[in-house]
Order: C-alpha cells, then structure tokens, then sequence
C-alpha cells in the first residue's frame, strides 16, 4: 500500500508518468484503481475504462459514494452527472461525465473536479491507512 501511497502523490501533483509506472506494476485492484484515475486525467477515457473494469467494487468507492451523496444534495445535477445522487459509485459514469466536459457537453466542470478530489482523497486515505 505504501507503492499505492506514492502512485497517489505523483498523480496528485500531476506527475503521470510516475504514478503511471507504479501503477502499472501494483497487482491489485488498488492499482487498477489509480492507473484508471490516471489515465482519465491524460486524457484517454476508454483505457481509463478498461482499468475500471479491472477494479471492479473498491472498497473505497462505497465510502465515496456516501461523501458525494452528501454534497450533491444541494446541487442541480443535469443528465450527466445524476449519477452522483445514486448512492453508489459509477467510475465509468465518471469517465463518460470528464469527457462530456472535455467535449462541451457538460457545464458541470467544478462539480466534476470537487469529485474527482473527493475521491483522490478518499481513495488515498483507504492507501494509507493500509500502508502501516
């Protein structure tokens, strides 16, 4: 968990090729989880799926589902990003969400990045507290 820690640092700081190559190489679904993360951000959103799918149910996606249940509660959501009012979490309705932004078809850019930073953190802290 301490390699997940690190491949979270770099990816933080926008360093992908770093967290990349210590994704890549991290044989769990923790790993899976950041290489996903990662490669939304480049942008290349069908490899970003591809890992998802490799992740399958993180236990961390269970506790950020609960963290963006409770600040969308007071956002209007449009077609794009209902998903956040589900109560469970969807990463490739995340992927789809990033790239309707990227393309246009989203106005939901700050909503996106503040739950894209809620599950930085959540995601890094479930590495951490593994780590020890």
């Amino acid at each position: 968990m301490a390699e997940a820690c690190l491949s979270g640092l770099w990816l933080r700081f926008n360093y992908l090729d770093q967290s990349h190559t210590i994704s890549q190489d991290l044989p769990d679904s923790t790993g899976s989880y950041w290489h996903g993360i990662m490669h939304r951000r480049e942008p290349d959103y069908s490899n970003a799926k591809y890992w998802f799918r490799r992740t399958g149910d993180h236990p961390a996606m269970e506790i950020l589902a609960d963290k963006v249940k409770l600040f969308v509660t007071e956002v209007k959501l449009d077609r794009v990003t209902q998903f956040l009012a589900e109560g469970t979490w969807d990463p490739m309705a995340m992927v789809d969400a990033c790239e309707a932004v990227a393309r246009g078809n989203c106005a939901k850019q700050e909503l996106l990045e503040k739950v894209a930073q809620s599950e930085w953190e959540t995601l890094f802290e479930y590495c951490y507290s593994r780590a020890f």
